[in-house]
């Protein structure tokens, strides 16, 4: 395997693939900053805009890079590709994908297998997201070069462990990259990453409060006023454990916890007060536990400044 895409970053961060936050626009000033940006195939909507989405990105990067006086080089992007059987563009975006050699792939909510191994037939490295060691482990057996560990207080689909406890546990039996989630929005939040035995940080929410970010301003400002407190964990929605902000099943006149709990999985769980269909992600918004740490909705590019500043800080010697 080889970390070459890596070695371009100015922070260890990877911007996480939010679904619907995570524009062409964001993943580009986020590689223009330094960080890994990524974002997932199915937010370039009709499936014939993935491709278009690739052009823009390569071309910005390019264009940057071109420019001798750029103080470093763009870093790479990721695209994040639902592996699930349920997801009916998988064969579509996996072929653009390998098209486009996409450098780094991260793969979900399925053991990635013929999937991986197309990916490293180009080159690409592909990073597998993990709640459990179960999961973990399918993982590593399926062949992956790194492990997002989705740990407790990660925003969207969340997990339940402890990231201490999980990155120490994958460390011994797993020697690939390791990114670690959950309530990461400081520079200093990315040195314990690393100090924990992690390679990367996995960084979201925080950049759901950026500029570039297809999110509604009424999102944007409930992250900013919020507090870990105001986060809401709940299988009620998707059938699956996930972090949203309780501000917005108020908003909808929904008593989030008055919900049943759901053993299927779906987006839809109710009705808005227009009487359509009510939605995770669209009409419900997840965020982190660590919103406490967001103050003001910014550009990309002044998070990451922001981020590396802080980080720089916390590597110096006390």
């Amino acid at each position: 395997m080889t970390t070459e895409p890596f070695t371009a970053l100015r922070l260890p961060v990877i911007g996480s693939p939010m679904f619907i936050a995570s524009s062409k626009e964001l993943v580009a000033q986020q590689c223009l900053a330094g960080i890994l940006g990524a974002f997932p195939a199915l937010n370039a909507r009709p499936e014939s805009e993935l491709a278009s989405w690739l052009d823009y990105l390569n071309r910005e990067i390019a264009a940057w890079n071109a420019q001798p006086q750029q103080p470093r080089r763009a870093a790479p992007y990721a695209v994040n590709l639902i592996v699930h059987p349920s997801n009916q563009r998988l064969a579509h975006d996996l072929d653009v994908v390998c098209e486009y050699k996409v450098p780094v792939v991260i793969t979900s909510l399925n053991a990635p297998g013929q999937v991986a191994e197309r990916i490293h037939a180009y080159g690409g490295i592909v990073l597998h997201d993990v709640s459990t060691m179960r999961h973990a482990r399918k993982a590593i057996d399926a062949g992956v070069d790194g492990l997002v560990l989705v740990c407790a207080g990660a925003g969207g689909h969340t997990g339940t462990l402890n990231p201490f406890a999980f990155t120490d546990e994958v460390r011994r039996i797993f020697d690939g990259l390791v990114a670690v989630s959950g309530c990461i929005s400081h520079g200093r939040q990315v040195r314990a990453v690393q100090a924990m035995g992690g390679d990367l940080a996995y960084v979201g929410t925080r950049f759901v409060a950026s500029t570039e970010a297809q999110a509604d301003s009424r999102y944007q400002q409930m992250i900013v006023d919020g507090a870990a407190a105001d986060i809401v964990c709940t299988s009620a929605v998707t059938g699956l454990p996930a972090n949203y902000l309780r501000a917005s099943f108020a908003a909808l006149g929904v008593d989030v916890d008055a919900l049943p709990a759901r053993e299927t999985s779906s987006f839809g769980f109710g009705k808005r007060g227009d009487g359509t269909e009510a939605k995770a992600w669209r009409d419900v918004w997840s965020a982190g536990q660590g919103i406490g740490g967001i103050d003001s909705v910014l550009p990309a590019a002044e998070i990451v400044n922001r981020l590396a500043a802080e980080y720089a800080a916390a590597c110096r010697p006390a």
